[in-house]
C-alpha cells in the first residue's frame, strides 16, 4: 500500500481468489457492498478451476468492473478489501487474497515466480527498485514460513553479492 506512481495498475486484470478467500470476503459482504459498484453476485467469475495448490484445491477471480478489479477502490488508491481491514484493524491476510498481497510473485506448477506483467515488462513499476523478491518478502514469509524465507535470502545473497553491486 506504500506505492502509488501507477495508478493501480496492477489490479487492471482482477485477481485469482482461492474458495475459501471468497466465502471470507462474501461473509463481509454487508461491510464491502457499500464501497463496490455492483452487488456481491457480481464480485466474482462463476468459473471455477480445480487447483490443488489453492487452500481449498480450487479458485475463481475477482471480475473487471471499470477498468479494474472490482475490489479497487476508484476515489482512493488501492484495494477495498485491504482498507477496510485496516480501518477496523483486521488483519489484511484474512480478507485480501493471496495472489494479490504476493504480487509481483506468483506460484504455479510448486514453483514461486514473478507474475507474467513483470517478465513481459508491462508492468508499469518493473525496472529499477526493489527486485520482486524484495517486494514480496514479506508476504512470503507470512504464507510460506520463515524457512523458506531464509533460503530465498541465500538465494538472492548469492545472485547479488554485496561486492557486486559495488563494482558495477
Amino acid at each position: 500500500m506504500r506505492c502509488g506512481f501507477c495508478g493501480d495498475a496492477c489490479c487492471q486484470h482482477g485477481v485469482d481468489v482461492s474458495l475459501p478467500e471468497r466465502d471470507r470476503i462474501l461473509a463481509r459482504a454487508g461491510d464491502i457492498a457499500s464501497r463496490v459498484p455492483v452487488p456481491a453476485t457480481q464480485w466474482f467469475e462463476t468459473r471455477v478451476t480445480l487447483d490443488a495448490e489453492f487452500p481449498g484445491g480450487a479458485s475463481t477471480r475477482t471480475r473487471v468492473v471499470g477498468g479494474g478489479c472490482v475490489f479497487l477502490q476508484h476515489d482512493a488508491r488501492g484495494c477495498v478489501l485491504h482498507a477496510l481491514a485496516l480501518e477496523t484493524d483486521d488483519d489484511y491476510h484474512l480478507l485480501k487474497p493471496m495472489v494479490s498481497a504476493l504480487f509481483p510473485v506468483t506460484f504455479g506448477g510448486e514453483t514461486l515466480f514473478c507474475s507474467e506483467e513483470l517478465t513481459d515488462g508491462t508492468l508499469v513499476c518493473g525496472g529499477e527498485g526493489p527486485t520482486a523478491y524484495e517486494m514480496a518478502r514479506g508476504e512470503l514469509g507470512y504464507y510460506f514460513g520463515a524457512e523458506l524465507v531464509a533460503e530465498l535470502d541465500l538465494l538472492a545473497a548469492e545472485l547479488n553479492p554485496p561486492d557486486r553491486a559495488a563494482t558495477a
